[in-house]
């Protein structure tokens, strides 16, 4: 008899890459996706980055439950490492795993397992190429190449929960693209909890643009994007690299925190404000049509109204293309928890509004650009839920909606750009 099961994923493309890892292999073990049947296991895989993500790590707790009353509740992530007492207090939470034995979590459902003690969790080597999915149910797989971190930022609470720095071996690297590859799939993207890490920990050591050169001459997927990388890691080496390759999406996503060179000393960031702003503009010098995505972390402790406005007016003036916009959030565990200087909820809200208007108005600039030009996306597997058009990706980033047929799924197509609506929607016609 078949066991069902159900997977919720919350918080990074790492963690999307492990769930990704676990379905596969309660697959191999001859267990299904419940779908419309009733589950008989659901994981949950969390996430604790934020007070608001471990928040919505409950709330997907109880959801699991409500729905499926009958169900054994797993509970993994980062969450589950960081608070399990947390969750302890939650009614009908059957286990819950640390990131230790969390790829054994399809091994352990067939047994009794007792809430797994998460504090050698630390430990853990990292996953190789035995934990790649036999199948990928994403059109642009995530594969998870590095995980860890060693920079501890004061206010980050993931070095606790994920460990130190470790990375996949080169060879598992190439031969898991070419593994994605050869299933059919036209892009894969490349992540890590601090990627730009990658290699120093290995024998011999290597790094980031040493791998991407090993990638791009041993495998012939046609699109490698890179997930985070952080501003010190993101090299001219790396920057002249997808220059030159067609296969290297001119994609970069770049984490700024803040644009206050008090605030960054403080935060323990390793760049200056000076040092972002000569970043983008040498990608934008070499890269003119290059998406480059950027963090910002408002309401720090002692972010004044100067410092908040050093960041707003640096990100205004740098071809920035969108912004992912978090409140502060203090992490029991971290020094900024016990920080002064607090700044108000109020005041924290304000920023952020701020923030996205104006990261609202960058992407529609960005995408205005292209209006009538010539350009290749690769069509997603799922319609647009909104308006039931096939949806697609450029290399640089911009999800176009055009009208076509199901036959195009997963195909690398050229389109023109016809028009960007008032919510920032882009349409084009297939070519």
């Amino acid at each position: 008899m078949s066991i069902y099961y159900t997977i919720t994923t919350l918080g990074c493309k790492v963690n999307q890459s492990e769930s990704e890892s676990l379905a596969a292999s309660l697959k191999s073990r001859g267990m299904s996706e419940a779908g419309s049947a009733t589950a008989d296991v659901c994981i949950i895989n969390t996430c604790t980055v934020t007070q608001k993500a471990s928040m919505q790590s409950r709330q997907a707790i109880r959801r699991s439950i409500r729905l499926n009353p009958q169900a054994r509740i797993i509970v993994t992530g980062c969450y589950a490492q960081m608070q399990p007492e947390q969750i302890r207090r939650i009614d009908k939470v059957d286990d819950i795993i640390g990131h230790r034995a969390k790829m054994r979590i399809p091994d352990l459902i067939k047994t009794e397992v007792a809430n797994e003690d998460t504090s050698a969790a630390l430990e853990l080597p990292f996953c190789n190429i035995e934990a790649l999915p036999a199948d990928f149910s994403r059109t642009r797989p995530v594969l998870k190449i590095q995980d860890g971190c060693n920079t501890f930022c004061t206010y980050c609470i993931v070095p606790y929960a994920r460990g130190r720095s470790r990375s996949m071996p080169v060879k598992d690297v190439s031969d898991a693209v070419n593994a994605v590859h050869s299933s059919g799939k036209r892009e894969i993207v490349l992540a890590g909890i601090h990627l730009g890490c990658y290699g120093q920990e290995l024998t011999p050591s290597t790094s980031l643009v040493e791998l991407l050169n090993y990638v791009l001459s041993d495998t012939s997927i046609e699109r490698i994007r890179l997930s985070s990388i952080e501003p010190a890691e993101l090299t001219s080496d790396i920057i002249t690299l997808a220059s030159e390759s067609e296969r290297l999406c001119s994609h970069f996503h770049i984490p700024l925190q803040s644009g206050d060179d008090s605030i960054l000393e403080r935060m323990h960031r390793p760049y200056t404000r000076s040092m972002f702003s000569s970043l983008i503009r040498q990608i934008h010098a070499v890269m003119p049509d290059a998406a480059i995505g950027a963090d910002i972390l408002a309401g720090f402790p002692g972010e004044t109204e100067a410092a908040f406005e050093n960041t707003f007016t640096l990100v205004e003036e740098l071809p920035i293309s969108y912004l992912h916009v978090f409140p502060f959030s203090a992490r029991k565990g971290t020094p900024a928890y016990t920080f002064p200087d607090k700044v108000a909820d109020n005041v924290i809200k304000a920023r952020c509004r701020r923030l996205r208007e104006l990261g609202k108005r960058k992407k529609n600039e960005f995408y205005q650009k292209f209006i009538h030009q010539k350009i290749e996306i690769l069509v997603e597997s799922q319609r647009d839920r909104r308006t039931g058009l096939l949806k697609g990706f450029t290399s640089n980033y911009i999800p176009v909606l055009v009208q076509a047929g199901d036959e195009l799924k997963n195909k690398l197509v050229m389109v023109r750009i016809e028009r960007v609506d008032a919510d920032g929607i882009v349409f084009g016609r297939i070519l």
